[in-house]
């Protein structure tokens, strides 16, 4: 192809990520000395970093069924997003098509995630990544071999078998995934870059229908780098993913077919932030029975009067 498409490595935004906080906050020692929280109670950066690339965001966004281009551009900068997908079947790039949309993503600025979206077996997955890496110089592949039509779930068996070939040739696999914790764990054995468990079937909006199980999956696996990947739909799902630990998440759908996608992308950007803020924060525990926010210690004299003339009353009854 005659085009030029840059490598994830030099396809990124130019301003340099500070270092910051990337794992949850230690426990306070000195008065105001919190992780992340410097010496004028500002709030470090929070970047992180995953197959090899710095990010200042948390979230990815996908680039398909937007209204228009130019819509995809403005949600793509409303949202902060420095890492963007794109499905290569659909622009059947065997056939030279999809030069004109792989530029506009490519003027988005950020990373560049080929993904094997609409591929039903494992060898038909490791083809598509293999084009991907010859046609835009990269090592980056979403992996996503599908199983069942209805459901669009992953194929467990074929998804380990691609990421097992792939990541021997040297790819960075992102492995779609659902929140089962054994394959999980056999896909980080294989080698893949991060394990992306499902909240909800892709493009249905319920978000997460398993948050004990996406919990499991962050405290099981504490050193792997988790993005929740489909089916979240409001900006609260995104925050609950990231409250429990999870390190980005990805959507596509939420956006591309919100009544505004512009400030909706804001809003998913806004509400990852959030979670991250709270997870890092430490969210308090949850309790089955009420306690007061309000201490009695030092309860004003009236109250204790009242106390006592309510006491005074019951003995003489």
């Amino acid at each position: 192809m005659e085009t030029e498409i840059t490598s994830p490595e030099s396809f990124h935004v130019a301003a340099p990520v500070p270092a910051g906080v990337s794992a949850p906050p230690a426990a306070v020692g000195a008065v105001g000395a919190v992780a992340g929280v410097g010496a004028d109670g500002s709030v470090a950066p929070d970047s992180w970093s995953v197959a090899g690339a710095s990010l200042g965001s948390r979230l990815f966004l996908g680039t398909s069924h937007y209204p228009s281009p130019q819509v995809l551009a403005q949600a793509a900068q409303a949202s902060g997003a420095q890492v963007f997908t794109v499905g290569l079947r659909r622009l059947q790039p065997e056939s030279g098509g999809g030069q004109a949309f792989w530029q506009r993503i490519r003027a988005l600025g950020g990373h560049l995630l080929p993904n094997t979206a609409g591929c039903h077996g494992a060898q038909q997955a490791v083809n598509l990544a293999r084009m991907a890496r010859e046609l835009f110089g990269t090592r980056w592949i979403k992996l996503e071999v599908i199983g069942d039509d209805y459901t669009l779930q992953p194929d467990p068996f074929g998804t380990l078998e691609a990421a097992t070939v792939l990541a021997a040739e040297g790819f960075s696999v992102f492995a779609y995934t659902t929140d089962d914790l054994v394959l999980a764990r056999r896909l980080l054995d294989a080698g893949v870059a991060a394990v992306m468990p499902w909240a909800a079937p892709i493009g249905s909006g319920r978000g997460p229908q398993n948050l004990q199980a996406l919990r499991t999956l962050r405290e099981r696996l504490p050193d792997a780098v988790l993005v929740c990947d489909a089916g979240l739909g409001r900006p609260s799902h995104a925050a609950q993913v990231m409250e429990i630990g999870f390190d980005a998440v990805l959507l596509n759908t939420a956006v591309a077919e919100a009544a505004d996608p512009v400030r909706m992308a804001a809003a998913f950007g806004a509400a990852v932030r959030a979670g991250r803020d709270g997870f890092l924060a430490g969210i308090m525990p949850e309790r089955d029975t009420a306690q007061a926010s309000t201490p009695t210690v030092g309860m004003p004299f009236w109250h204790e009067a009242q106390r006592a003339s309510g006491a005074r009353a019951g003995e003489s009854s």
